[in-house]
């Protein structure tokens, strides 16, 4: 299938995409404030950068959007139709990239949680947020949230 923008469109549209302060992360943010947690945002020592960091808890966040991220199972992580090979690739390395950020900062002590975009859609928000601060009083090391694609 043809892409139905112009390439110099397409790349600025792409380029549009921001890296922090995106939707998502803003709702977890301001959802855990509101619970009385307070945390640093994008810490650039720890590998990965989390988006969140709650150092009294010892737990980085990661908010994933979905397509970005390739959330397996789910019905937003879709792979456009041109140029099959380069997103494949990216794609790729994007989820090495947060496997090895994840493998890394485990054993630093730090526990970790990944909250997908799907999972923070109206009708399963609450139901997550809830969940995420449960996790975050507990003692697990891992969560992800959801577990499995909802989209």
């Amino acid at each position: 299938m043809v892409d139905t923008v112009s390439p110099e469109v397409r790349s600025r549209m792409m380029a549009a995409n921001r890296r922090k302060d995106t939707g998502p992360e803003l709702l977890v943010r301001r959802y855990l404030h509101a619970q009385g947690f307070r945390f640093r945002l994008d810490v650039r020592r720890l590998p990965g950068s989390p988006d969140l960091v709650l150092a009294r808890h010892r737990a980085a966040i990661f908010v994933h959007g979905c397509y970005w991220h390739q959330h397996e199972g789910c019905r937003f992580a879709t792979t456009p139709k041109s140029n099959k090979a380069f997103w494949a690739a990216k794609f790729a390395r994007n989820v090495e990239r947060d496997e090895s950020a994840i493998a890394a900062l485990l054993p630093m002590g730090w526990r970790v949680g990944v909250v997908w975009e799907c999972a923070l859609r109206k009708d399963h928000r609450n139901q997550s947020l809830s969940t995420l601060v449960a996790w975050v009083h507990g003692n697990s090391n891992r969560i992800d949230i959801p577990d499995r694609g909802l989209g």
